[in-house]
């Protein structure tokens, strides 16, 4: 340091430096010291904005030119948050799973394993057919749909889920109403409104099927009864259904017969 320009000193003598001066020498003694030996290109935290100033990120912090960067790497804080970094990378390659032979799962063994995304290139949606049907015993009210995936690759199953209304951000949210999606690449996974009414999961009444060779996609279901099978249900023959069995005497005495049961207890 120049001890002999300072305010207060003689010439030929050297002035006392304060704590501030001191900083101020040893900031740019650092400063010189790292243009000389750190190549701000490999700095892989070392930023130039578009204000011209230079940032670093790994502390978010904003400097003037080059020299105030590396004094700023020097420092306490570049340094920690360094530590911390380091510390929280091997944490992280010691939580990647291990591969058959011991290895690790990235590509060297020395990092986590990196799977490219799949990006697939849609060519429209399927043709569909969507059929209502009433099973004939428990009168259920169900639907049939066909989905035609004919450019669908070798290997490729269709997949279908049901999805509440709360989930879909196309409309507005319906409590009435529920959605099926079916998907299968290459083609745009398409969706159904249905009525939001619970799925009959029994044997037979909900079922899937793919055929390959057609490459068509088959799914029926069954919606719950509201009511409880005798009330208007059952076998046809059986009491109770529709048209068979115990007559409505009203729609019987609108047809002109005379309505089934005992006639009615006249009162005087």
């Amino acid at each position: 340091m120049d001890f002999q320009n300072r305010a207060g000193s003689k010439p030929g003598s050297g002035g006392v430096a304060g704590s501030d001066q001191g900083n101020i020498d040893r900031r740019d003694r650092l400063r010189k010291l790292a243009l000389e030996t750190i190549d701000l290109a490999k700095d892989p935290y070392f930023m130039k904005n578009h204000l011209g100033s230079y940032e670093c990120k790994l502390c978010l912090t904003l400097h003037t030119n080059e020299g105030s960067y590396l004094a700023h790497t020097q420092g306490k804080k570049h340094q920690s948050n360094l530590a911390r970094r380091a510390a929280r990378d091997a944490q992280d390659t010691q939580n990647v799973p291990m591969l058959e032979g011991g290895q690790m799962g990235g590509a060297n063994g020395m990092g986590p394993r990196i799977v490219p995304r799949k990006v697939a290139v849609k060519i429209g949606r399927p043709g569909y057919k969507v059929t209502k049907i009433r099973d004939p015993f428990t009168r259920q009210l169900g639907l049939l749909f066909q989905i035609q995936y004919p450019e669908a690759a070798d290997g490729i199953r269709p997949r279908h889920r049901f999805m509440s209304a709360y989930e879909q951000h196309q409309e507005e949210p319906n409590k009435a109403f529920q959605y099926l999606l079916f998907a299968a690449e290459p083609y745009e996974t398409i969706s159904f409104k249905v009525q939001s009414k619970e799925i009959d999961k029994a044997e037979g009444k909900f079922w899937t099927f793919w055929d390959p060779d057609a490459r068509q996609f088959h799914l029926q279901f069954f919606f719950k009864n509201d009511r409880p099978v005798g009330y208007g249900g059952g076998a046809p023959g059986a009491p109770g259904y529709p048209g068979m069995g115990a007559v409505n005497p009203g729609r019987a005495a609108m047809m002109g017969a005379p309505p089934s049961g005992p006639p009615p207890a006249f009162v005087q």
